[in-house]
């Protein structure tokens, strides 16, 4: 008789505490949609945080006409070096940084927790410090209210313990903060345009009017890279919400939810963007380079009326922001230390990222945290995730989900366990490639590598990261090609095999699974070696 498949099982209570860890997701238990990923990706995209980042092309000295042009080359293209990581999340169940196991080794994993903690810790800041400014100037003008630095600490506090508890509660209770976030936060920037469109002057010049394209071309770039950010952000986290989506959904549809869903985010850019413009004009003083302060000088220039949806953004957007960064973080580190459980491991990470946003605001230049931190996420992130979908190509897609595990349940062996546990050939193309980014960054005034000045002071490190990554690494699959059993059926694509014996897993020195020796007599398909097409 041929077995039924499983009902679904009923979604739980958002209120319900999420159990899951970064084990496999069930398969009767995966009821989420790409509707679900668009809103979750969107949601904690469509923010005052972003806006906040539309801001930089103006703090740049750009105008608005090539601060817009540098927000849609960096928005695209960070959009579509993101999509393909939406993925993995359907295919192996679990977050992005345990797939990539599958290519950078069992333990060389840590790589993703790297990044993911990384982006947490910038993207968590930057909700929880616009939020409390707009929400403590906000209600100093509108109830006149001092404002002050205890009253900003109070702010920063409780709204980080907010969206802490959030996070607590996990998958199901985020899914509803975006659900209201994606529609009620585009409404309240599309009022914003009736609230400062009288005063919005599309011919502002900026001040590199003059400037040499020596000058000129760092500060372009410079912007598109901090707005690249944003949708980079999200390449370790798309696993945390897709893993929910089930296997069988058409990629295609995964992927265009991820590209549309930053796609979308111009609103809040172009939001952020064009009311720098107008704070440049009638309030530069918030914009000075000694102290930027692009939320105090957007309720400077706030017709009254707005202040209240202005905190509605606050609020809402920042809670969509903070909760899609911390979620995550929490999650990975659950299996990074395994004494601790989802729930324990994201109170440990949320209480050092709140200690941290206290540090960045009231110890560091804010705007040049921000800008240092977004360079990171971005040439650390990149070549990352071009090895990521590279190694997902070569292996046409498929994945053992028992040794994608072994690094979570502190085992040992499987078909992802090369070299002690690393894959030097992911490992190397990401070492060398991040390292060749970070030389040749150039954000002027903000962050610049020791070889930043190489190409006219034109930042080139992105591109050169992204493509030293991709060449390396299936240079190195084609020079020193990987065993045979980590292929699917099909064989592989692109790069040749060897023979070579699996080691088995084990668990404290006992086997938990016989050694795989190839995986045409694991699976009784031909042994291919040649590239696959």
């Amino acid at each position: 008789m041929t077995e039924q498949p499983k009902s679904p099982v009923p979604p739980p209570s958002v209120m319900e505490v999420e159990q899951h860890g970064v084990e496999r997701i069930p398969d009767a238990e995966r009821t989420a949609r790409p509707l679900d990923l668009f809103r979750l990706s969107f949601g904690g995209a469509n923010t005052f945080a972003t806006a906040v980042l539309g801001a930089f092309p103006i703090l740049f000295g750009l105008s608005f006409w090539h601060g817009l042009a540098a927000t849609l080359l960096g928005l695209v293209v960070g959009a579509l070096v993101l999509c393909p990581m939406a993925v993995f999340g359907p295919v192996n169940g679990t977050n992005n940084a345990v797939s990539s196991s599958a290519h950078l080794g069992v333990h060389g994993r840590i790589v993703g927790s790297f990044l993911a903690l990384l982006t947490a810790i910038t993207f968590f800041s930057i909700s929880v410090w616009s939020s409390g400014d707009a929400l403590v100037g906000a209600a100093s003008r509108l109830f006149g209210v001092a404002q002050s630095t205890s009253g900003l600490v109070i702010a920063y506090g409780l709204f980080a313990v907010l969206v802490l508890v959030v996070c607590v509660f996990g998958f199901r209770l985020m899914l509803l903060v975006n659900k209201i976030a994606v529609v009620a936060t585009t409404a309240l920037f599309v009022v914003g345009a009736f609230a400062f469109g009288g005063d919005f002057d599309p011919s502002y010049a900026g001040t590199l009017t003059d400037a040499a394209p020596s000058v000129f071309w760092p500060s372009f770039l410079g912007a598109a890279l901090i707005v690249m950010a944003n949708p980079m952000s999200f390449g370790a986290f798309l696993g945390d919400w897709s893993r929910y989506i089930p296997a069988r959904t058409p990629g295609r549809q995964v992927i265009a939810a991820a590209f549309l869903a930053q796609v979308a985010t111009v609103v809040p850019f172009v939001f952020g963007l064009g009311t720098a413009t107008v704070i440049a004009q009638q309030a530069p003083e918030y914009l000075e380079a000694a102290a930027p302060n692009y939320v105090g000088g957007l309720l400077a220039i706030s017709p009254t009326w707005y202040f209240a949806p202005l905190c509605l953004i606050a609020l809402i957007g920042g809670m969509s922001t903070g909760t899609t960064a911390l979620y995550g973080t929490g999650l990975d580190f659950s299996s990074v230390f395994p004494r601790f459980t989802r729930v324990q491991a994201t109170v440990l990470i949320g209480v050092v990222s709140i200690a941290l946003i206290f540090i960045g605001r009231f110890g560091f230049d804010l705007v040049q945290s921000i800008s240092t931190f977004a360079v990171l996420i971005v040439t650390c992130g990149a070549p990352w995730m071009v090895v990521m979908i590279l190694g997902f190509l070569t292996r046409r897609g498929w994945y053992d989900p028992e040794a994608l595990q072994v690094f979570n349940r502190r085992q040992r062996g499987g078909r992802y366990w090369f070299h002690h546990g690393w894959n030097w050939r992911g490992m190397t193309a990401w070492l060398l490639s991040a390292a060749a980014g970070l030389a040749f960054v150039n954000v002027p005034d903000q962050f610049v590598g020791p070889l930043g000045d190489l190409a006219g002071g034109v930042d080139i490190s992105l591109p050169l990261s992204m493509a030293l990554a991709g060449t390396s690494y299936l240079a190195l699959l084609w020079l020193h090609p990987e065993p045979r059993a980590v292929f699917g059926p099909r064989g592989p694509r692109w790069t040749r095999t060897r023979d070579a014996d699996t080691p088995p897993i084990t668990d404290r020195g006992q086997p938990v699974s016989a050694p795989v020796h190839n995986l045409a007599s694991a699976t009784g398909d031909r042994d291919t070696s040649v590239p696959g097409t």
